[in-house]
């Protein structure tokens, strides 16, 4: 991660505690499943800034990530924060699909079939690296209309804090899938 943006392990720990902090701030407003998916996804954001790109920590952590969205969503159907823990588990999702091709360009170089840009696996890193791409600018508009456009269900400084909660899921998103 270090070779292609050098700041990255520090923002993704910058965006990791400014998410915690603001969900934890806003307390009930969100959600117990919103708020155990940006635990998680902090946690996850923080150790890929700490160890970087070993393929099983990656690995590991993808599998928690789907876990956790999968939780994020659990009985918010109908709910006036089912979009926002939609989202959430979305982000964790993008962020599941950034550490499985961080794992699988990962064993690919730690193998010597590094022959690109992320590893040598061919078409399956080519369709994650689009898919991440998208993912990254789809999270990035559904936080601009979600903020500016869209009414929020909340109002006054837990709106702001849901904002800065969002704004600093999709840096941390943007950084820890575009950096790696």
């Amino acid at each position: 991660m270090d070779d292609l943006v050098p700041a990255a392990p520090w923002l993704l720990v910058g965006a990791a505690v400014v998410a915690v902090v603001a969900s934890l701030i806003a307390g009930r407003s969100v959600p117990w499943q919103g708020r155990q998916v940006v635990l998680v996804m902090a946690a996850a954001m923080v150790t890929t800034a700490l160890v970087g790109d070993v393929a099983m920590v990656a690995l590991v952590l993808g599998a928690v990530l789907l876990l956790s969205a999968m939780l994020g969503t659990v009985g918010v159907r109908g709910t006036p924060a089912a979009g926002e823990c939609f989202r959430r588990a979305l982000i964790a999702v993008l962020l599941a699909v950034c550490s499985f091709e961080s794992a699988a360009t990962g064993a690919g170089a730690a193998a010597g079939a590094s022959t690109g840009v992320h590893g040598g696996h061919g078409g399956l890193s080519g369709l994650l690296s689009v898919l991440i791409v998208a993912g990254v600018i789809g999270v990035v508009l559904w936080t601009v209309v979600a903020d500016w456009i869209v009414e929020p269900i909340h109002h006054g400084r837990t709106a702001r804090l849901i904002a800065v909660e969002s704004w600093a899921l999709a840096a941390g998103a943007a950084v820890m899938c575009l950096a790696t």
